[in-house]
């Protein structure tokens, strides 16, 4: 039984650790590691705290039943179909930030084209072709490369964390954000880094309904990532000085110019293209899930509106948006992180309080409930909101824009 609480654990620890982590550097480079790290713990509860919301309100439903289910189970058809729709353009969203970092990095290795463009579209071309070839092959071989790349991801992650440790400058930590409300407009994308909550169904079902260790699992699960997420920011913010950053992110406000920016400040080629390999890595195992996770969910999807498929059928469907949007958007890394942090806000913190709000006044005798009572209810709602108004408040101009 404890084996299966550790399996839970690093499933939302996997699950949770993905492209907000390598867009984190990037997004953040203009607010300082100490406004940072501020944004990351008050995230960090926040959807700690959701998910516990959803562990509530499972006690209410069948184990196996999965959150769109909890959904029409409280707010009828109407809730159904929004949480799937939700669901279904964050996955979407997700996969084109994939796509367009993956293609970044690759297009940085490439040949010299006639333009940087052209190279960035053969790579988002070849990354989203090749990966998408395992998903529609079979869940088997995915889990077969998904291994391989996963356990290469986190040697290489040792490894540039062993590089940049030591060449962390406390002037670099201590710079001071360039615009305050900066950490408002990079929160819709921080957001996605603690975007775990699709797996919650599952961990429900494979530990029974145990609410002390689907607690542990959930606590325990995201604070890893949330460990390994102040380390790469210690680590970026240490090394990279901001001006310097700054600078190079406004010529390439990519994954590769990540890699260019540490390179430069550096003059580490070792540690530039460590960066790289281990940007490369994390992107492959996210898109690999998130696809997986998609080309099932749109099966599910045609079998219910009775629509024949077979699996070249839902490839395209689950590829051909991320890539068009990638080759017509080849910068929208931080973009599309944005609009997926839109959708989890509704998914991962609008939802979860609804339902728990509904499940009390029905269940008022329910055996755990999550700490905080309709206070804590209400301030999470508030925040899901704004997390959803934000980017429409920086095209406003009310907020100020963030790198990419």
């Amino acid at each position: 039984m404890k084996n299966k609480t550790l399996g839970s654990t690093l499933l939302v620890a996997g699950t949770t650790i993905g492209a907000g982590m390598l867009a984190m550097p990037i997004t953040s480079a203009s607010m300082g590691f100490g406004f940072t790290v501020m944004l990351l713990l008050i995230l960090w509860l926040l959807l700690s705290y959701s998910a516990l919301l959803f562990i509530e309100v499972y006690q209410t439903a069948q184990i196996d039943s999965g959150l769109a289910t909890l959904a029409e189970q409280y707010f009828g058809r109407f809730g159904r179909i929004l949480s799937t729709f939700s669901l279904l353009v964050f996955m979407y969203a997700i996969l084109s930030a994939y796509v367009t970092g993956g293609g970044s990095l690759i297009g940085g290795l490439l040949p010299v084209f006639e333009s940087e463009q052209t190279a960035s579209q053969i790579g988002i071309i070849l990354f989203t072709v090749v990966l998408g070839i395992f998903i529609i092959i079979g869940t088997s071989g995915v889990d077969a490369v998904n291994r391989l790349f996963f356990f290469s991801k986190l040697a290489v992650f040792m490894f540039v964390l062993f590089m940049m440790l030591p060449k962390v400058r406390l002037e670099n930590l201590m710079a001071m954000p360039l615009n305050h409300a900066l950490m408002l407009s990079a929160a819709p994308v921080f957001f996605t880094s603690f975007g775990f909550h699709v797996v919650i169904p599952s961990i429900v079902k494979y530990l029974a309904g145990d609410i002390k260790r689907l607690k542990i699992a959930i606590i325990g699960g995201t604070g890893i990532p949330l460990l390994a997420y102040l380390l790469w920011q210690l680590s970026t913010h240490g090394v990279l000085s901001q001006s310097q950053f700054l600078q190079i992110l406004q010529q390439d406000p990519t994954l590769n110019g990540l890699v260019n920016a540490t390179r430069e400040i550096t003059g580490s080629a070792v540690l530039s293209e460590a960066v790289r390999l281990f940007s490369s890595l994390a992107l492959i195992t996210s898109f690999l899930g998130v696809s997986l996770s998609l080309f099932d969910c749109l099966n599910d999807l045609l079998h219910r509106v009775k629509v024949r498929s077979n699996r070249l059928l839902l490839g395209v469907l689950t590829f051909l948006p991320p890539l068009v949007f990638a080759l017509f958007y080849p910068e929208g890394f931080i973009m599309a992180l944005g609009y997926a942090g839109i959708m989890f806000a509704f998914y991962g913190l609008v939802l979860p309080v609804g339902l728990a709000w509904k499940a009390r006044r029905l269940h008022p005798n329910l055996t755990y409930r999550v700490w905080g009572g309709n206070i804590a209810l209400v301030l999470a709602l508030l925040l899901g909101i704004l997390i959803i108004v934000i980017p429409f408040l920086i095209e406003a101009g009310y907020l100020p824009k963030v790198i990419g």
